[in-house]
């Protein structure tokens, strides 16, 4: 160990939802005993000169007693996490010659170190995998981590430090797993609309909100099924194709959940508390990381007892779902985070929960019900295409067992729709300047229609094309070319208001 030795390491911190590319770089001079690093590391990064000195000592390496200068380049970025514990310790024993500094110049090395000299995994194994591979190199991480196989394929696994005295060569690739192969059913059986009795119309309404990926509030009293009713649209949904998959691996793997079920093509369905903060529904934190609204990208995004949310939280979504991506601006740039999810709310229509009942009284005064309802807003209420009255179930009918749709025959209609409306885009391409009747292909009577319960509702521009998109859908589901009169008829049904 002399000083003047120095030594660089290939590394990466995550920002957003992207790894950005670290190099360690480890000086070492004389002097006084010491570890400083620069290159604006944050605190989680700071601590890392602790974990690494306990870290090399567990593992029978010595810490030499020197000056030891850590720089993290890019120096105008900032660094975060724990990630970067195993790069610097790796380097710091490269410069000291106790480890082979072949074959390091080809690797990327990102994990925590405990302080026993395990390495331990850290979120975002998928955004340093797409690094690594970007950059031609390959990815030493923590072997003991949970992830499948198949995101751990083209790495190097990695225990603790000790196994690094033979060299990174000798560390033990991951094994390349099989191609994936989805299938078109679901892989595992889960909840099944044929348990939800008496509850055909709604069962209806959503096949529509499937076929066509509109957004869709239920509103009834306590106990009619509305969160049962939700809970199983994820089951109707077709897989996840290679891209929405790992569109979504991205984002779940970021943030630090759990993969399984994107890597087996299962659609994402998040179901937040109404007591979530605005950060934990759109973003943000420090640092900043996806919030529910992109755990839900290609998903089912489920808010039950939607007026109870906070008002800032519950306007918050309008861009995104306007737009299917939420930017987040901070001191040290932008983050955007993909957000395309499929909105199923549910609501009661007063505080009591039992205005329009048949079989309760509502107790709850003119005055709290209105300010109960406004809470919701009409923007929002504008961007929900689908507005359905979810009645109590009559206990005659739940009590005997009538079994309606099952899951099987309502995803067989949503993956016939969308076959049938990708069939009529390709062969009916839109251009410019067409108009919205001529581009969904109304026919005339439809076209009158529309323009009729477009005056009686007083709709706006933004309510006109989401009930044109609607009654287009239900032509799809039944494989008509043209959008009919019953269609649009059907698809204003939709269009009421709150209770």
């Amino acid at each position: 160990m002399m000083a003047g030795d120095s030594l660089k390491v290939r590394s990466a911190c995550i920002r957003g939802i992207e790894a950005q590319p670290v190099t360690v770089e480890v000086s070492l001079s004389g002097g006084i005993p010491g570890f400083t690093m620069v290159g604006m590391p944050d605190s989680a990064v700071l601590d890392s000169r602790s974990r690494v000195r306990c870290a090399l000592r567990a593992c029978d390496y010595s810490m030499p007693r020197l000056h030891i200068t850590v720089n993290l380049a890019p120096g105008e970025m900032r660094k975060t996490g724990t990630g970067l514990d195993l790069p610097i310790a790796v380097a710091i024993l490269a410069a000291t010659r106790q480890i082979p500094s072949a074959g390091l110049e080809g690797c990327l090395f990102v994990g925590e170190l405990g302080l026993d000299g395990c390495v331990r995994p850290v979120r975002g194994l998928a955004a340093y995998q797409g690094l690594a591979q970007g950059l031609g190199l390959e990815l030493v991480f923590s072997s003991l981590g949970p992830e499948p196989a198949d995101l751990r394929a083209g790495m190097r696994g990695i225990r603790t430090l000790g196994e690094l005295r033979s060299g990174v060569a000798r560390l033990s690739p991951a094994p390349t797993p099989p191609p994936v192969v989805v299938p078109e059913a679901p892989g595992a059986p889960g909840p099944d609309f044929a348990d939800v009795y008496d509850q055909e119309e709604a069962k209806r309404a959503i096949v529509v909100s499937a076929a066509g990926g509109h957004g869709m509030l239920m509103v009834g009293p306590p106990g009619a099924g509305k969160s049962m009713l939700a809970r199983r649209v994820p089951g109707i949904l077709p897989r996840l194709t290679p891209q929405e998959r790992k569109e979504a691996l991205l984002l779940t793997s970021v943030a630090g959940q759990d993969v399984e079920g994107i890597c087996r093509g299962e659609r994402p369905f998040r179901a937040p508390h109404h007591s979530i903060s605005l950060a934990g529904l759109v973003g943000g934190g420090r640092p900043v990381i996806p919030g529910e609204i992109s755990l839900a990208h290609h998903g089912v995004l489920f808010l039950d007892e939607l007026p109870e949310f906070a008002s800032n939280v519950l306007q918050s979504l309008r861009q995104p779902m306007e737009e299917g991506v939420v930017r987040l601006v901070r001191v040290d740039g932008v983050y955007s985070f993909p957000c395309d999810f499929l909105l199923m709310a549910a609501a009661n229509p007063c505080p009591c929960g039992h205005l329009g009942d048949p079989g309760h009284v509502c107790s709850c005064p003119p005055g709290r019900v209105e300010r109960y309802q406004s809470k919701i807003g009409g923007p929002l209420m504008d961007r929900i295409d689908l507005h359905v009255d979810v009645r109590r179930p009559e206990s005659r009918k739940l009590i005997r067992c009538a079994e309606g749709l099952s899951s099987e025959s309502m995803r067989e209609q949503v993956l016939r729709a969308r076959a049938f409306r990708r069939d009529r885009e390709a062969r009916m391409p839109s251009g410019p300047g067409q108009t919205l009747v001529g581009a969904l292909s109304f026919e005339p009577r439809a076209q009158a229609a529309l323009e009729g319960m477009a005056s009686r509702l007083n709709l706006g521009g933004r309510s006109i094309v989401k009930l044109a998109r609607v009654a287009r859908t239900m032509a799809d589901l039944a494989e008509r070319a043209s959008v009919s009169r019953e269609d649009v008829l059907e698809a204003s049904a939709y269009r009421c208001h709150l209770g």
